[in-house]
């Protein structure tokens, strides 16, 4: 439903609050990465607020200015575990604001294993395991062309990239993943190769249960999966298969989700439902 009036219509978008990180050396201004971004969206009228990411993880949560009490908020920033986006979501509650996301719902778009039953037949089968697994034995009487390795939310983006063409080889991209994350999130994800044409991988976001597309296109296939997950934001990511099926590559949370091809204008548009 349209609203009626021009007072309505700044009602329901001051009812969206944005909270962005500050840049890590001067805290009255949003971080460099987020800037286009941010200048979009409160150039079309949306409230902010800013926090220290490096005071949040030190313990310490401070949004500036305060939230408006008992507004929705919606974060943008950097990625985070699903138990630090529960001390978030915490965090937020205790300043008088709601994360429009809860934290079972971020989990759920962030983890693959999360959603996969779900979306099993428009995604490879994917194999899940742990971080000290035999993988030759997990993978055992499958005989598919190639193995997809990542964690739970990251794939190798080296040179070497992520696909081992032998069970053998799927140990060497679980190292590679942990020596340059850092650490293995979750645990091991085997996803079953299959021939993609990636110059046609596209990312669609769904807020509130209706599905975006940058360029005002959105494919049945992509609606369907919307319908699929309970989260209020969350993007869904595309690829044509070399028989040009769609199939689904990752569910992201929406909030830490890169625009990737949109725009910051077409995002902020999305968010403020033009």
């Amino acid at each position: 439903m349209q609203p009626k009036t021009y007072k309505e219509f700044n009602r329901r978008l001051n009812q969206m609050h944005l909270l962005f990180p500050s840049d890590p050396f001067n805290k009255s201004v949003v971080d460099e990465a987020y800037e286009e971004e941010f200048v979009a969206l409160v150039a079309l009228g949306f409230t902010y607020s800013l926090f220290s990411f490096e005071d949040f993880e030190a313990g310490e949560f401070k949004a500036r200015p305060a939230f408006p009490i008992g507004e929705e908020i919606i974060y943008r920033g950097w990625m985070v575990t699903p138990e630090r986006y529960a001390r978030l979501y915490v965090a937020v509650a205790n300043k008088g604001g709601v994360l429009k996301t809860n934290s079972a719902q971020y989990r759920r778009c962030h983890y693959l294993p999360e959603w996969y039953e779900i979306c099993a037949d428009v995604t490879p089968e994917t194999i899940t395991t742990y971080r000290d697994a035999d993988f030759v034995i997990a993978v055992a009487g499958k005989h598919w062309p190639g193995y997809f390795v990542k964690d739970y939310v990251k794939s190798l983006t080296t040179q070497r990239g992520s696909v081992a063409a032998r069970a053998e080889d799927i140990a060497e991209v679980v190292s590679l993943i942990e020596q340059y994350r850092g650490t293995i999130e979750g645990g091991v994800c085997i996803r079953k190769f299959e021939h993609l044409i990636s110059e046609t991988e596209e990312r669609y976001f769904v807020l509130d249960g209706k599905a975006h597309g940058r360029d005002g296109i959105v494919p049945t296939f992509v609606e369907e999966i919307a319908q699929r997950i309970k989260s209020p934001f969350f993007s869904i990511d595309t690829v044509s298969s070399d028989a040009g099926q769609l199939r689904l590559i990752e569910l992201g949370d929406g909030q830490v989700s890169d625009r990737k091809k949109w725009t910051a204008k077409q995002f902020a548009s999305m968010l403020r439902g033009l």
